[in-house]
């Protein structure tokens, strides 16, 4: 089985146990510390991926680390990780969490980048008429690139809104070199 798909299916399984406990908005803040730990050590994230470490010192030293800030429910949820010969993935099945409790709130990420740093209203107005567009609440992160001259791409999934100076640029080249040629 891909690691994707093992990582979606225990994400799968954690969201639909802590819908059914009532108990996800615990899970959601122990998975942002675990994440948060997990990035600022590598020392961690290598031990949990190396096949010499055994699943029993895994679990140990995942105690050790989160005994003062998760709760019982996910330390069985690591344990079963760990059992199972995933706790190198969790950082993806974190990942994966987020994605499908994404999902099921109707939240969508936008990347948005433009060619200058935009005020708040605009910010806000953009975000609005994003959420009208796709019908879902969008979690927006905003950067420039100056290389745009102007306008406004915005990346959400797979899809690409250009919108750029460069971008209509580069198109109207085509055009022209097209029907020169």
């Amino acid at each position: 089985m891909s690691s994707l798909i093992a990582s979606r299916r225990y994400a799968s399984a954690l969201l639909t146990a802590a819908v059914e406990g009532n108990f996800l908005d615990q899970i959601v803040r122990e998975f942002e510390e675990i994440k948060e730990v997990l990035h600022n050590s590598r020392d961690l994230t290598h031990t949990l991926r190396s096949p010499v470490v055994n699943g029993d010192k895994k679990i140990k030293i995942l105690e050790e680390i989160f005994k003062d800030s998760v709760g019982d429910q996910m330390f069985v949820f690591l344990r079963l990780v760990t059992r199972k010969k995933r706790a190198g993935q969790l950082p993806e099945i974190i990942d994966e969490f987020q994605i499908l409790l994404d999902e099921r709130m109707g939240v969508v990420n936008a990347a948005i980048v433009s060619a200058v740093t935009l005020s708040d209203e605009q910010s806000a107005g953009l975000v609005a008429r994003l959420e009208s567009y796709t019908g879902k609440r969008v979690r927006a992160t905003m950067s420039t690139n100056a290389a745009f001259i102007g306008g406004v791409s915005v990346k959400i999934g797979d899809t690409i809104f250009d919108g750029t100076i460069s971008h209509q640029l580069t198109k109207l080249r085509e055009v022209l070199v097209s029907e020169t040629a």
